[in-house]
């Protein structure tokens, strides 16, 4: 199992140095096609290399033109099988924190809960690997209120790093008679507003922790990026009178998460490299969205 994950992350990391080769071919070809373009000479670097460049951009078309990005190729096996889930807390949790856990694992289809005890973060990491997970949520608290959320895609990462922030849960809700009841059904999911790169990064870290849904699903599940908050919601719908009649009932939990570091690796290694994480004066630029509109 061992020499079989290191061989296959050597493989990963080739083809991920031969992203900044392909980009660099790529800004060749560009500076070719805008001086033809523009009907200007050809930059002196590339007289040498113009022939061959030519040739491959009369050989380019819609789909060859962009270098398409491997950071994603983490999730290429993604449609081969449903996601597998392992949630695990802090070292002794409390009961808010475990009642916490509780929830997300019903929120999260094909989800396990492991009871944490004395394991460091690389014997679950291994485990998980070895039992064909391919996520792994740490939550986290702070005196008892959850307050941190880490999600590790398997078996090469990334690992997304959230803050959580208003945590409500099903079992904090006094009036059993408002909120409606907890289905299993695959949920169809609503992303809103994760329009730049990081956005649409960070979406599609969330949206490959569930499977793909039925069509009558009455299931949803909301994330929802207002000023760089991602508000969640669960609900359920019923069509009572017809299709222009629906009940919507939230089901709960609900909370807001808040991205803060995103990291190409799996949450045991601190070699990997960071893709992108919040800086000190990220917070006074009132008007900088990162993750979307």
């Amino acid at each position: 199992m061992l020499r079989r994950d290191t061989r296959l992350r050597r493989e990963y990391l080739y083809r991920k140095s031969l992203e900044g080769k392909e980009r660099e071919y790529y800004e060749k070809k560009r500076k070719i096609r805008q001086a033809l373009d523009e009907g200007k000479p050809i930059p002196t670097e590339l007289r040498n290399e113009e022939a061959s460049l030519r040739r491959e951009i009369d050989l380019e078309d819609d789909h060859t033109a962009i270098p398409k990005s491997l950071i994603d190729d983490e999730y290429s096996n993604a449609r081969e099988s449903d996601p597998k889930i392992l949630l695990t807390t802090s070292r002794n949790p409390s009961a808010p924190l475990t009642q916490f856990v509780k929830e997300l694992k019903i929120i999260f289809p094909n989800s396990s809960r492991m009871n944490r005890g004395g394991q460091v973060i690389s014997e679950i990491i291994e485990s998980a690997k070895s039992h064909d997970f391919t996520d792994v949520i740490l939550v986290h608290e702070h005196r008892g209120i959850p307050d941190g959320l880490i999600v590790s895609h398997l078996p090469f990462g990334p690992t997304a790093y959230f803050g959580l922030l208003n945590v409500v849960t099903r079992h904090d809700i006094k009036d059993r008679k408002s909120i409606g009841t907890m289905s299993e059904a695959y949920p169809h999911l609503i992303l809103d507003k994760f329009s730049t790169k990081i956005g649409e990064r960070t979406a599609n870290i969330l949206k490959h922790l569930f499977p793909v849904p039925k069509p009558d699903s009455k299931r949803i599940i909301t994330f929802a990026n207002q000023s760089d908050y991602i508000s969640f919601r669960h609900h359920v719908y019923e069509k009572h009178g017809g299709p222009k009649s629906i009940d919507l009932k939230e089901v709960g939990p609900r909370f807001e998460l808040r991205l803060y570091q995103i990291k190409l690796g799996t949450v045991d290694q601190t070699e990997a490299q960071n893709e992108w994480v919040i800086r000190p004066y990220m917070n006074t630029a009132k008007k900088r969205s990162i993750l979307g509109d």
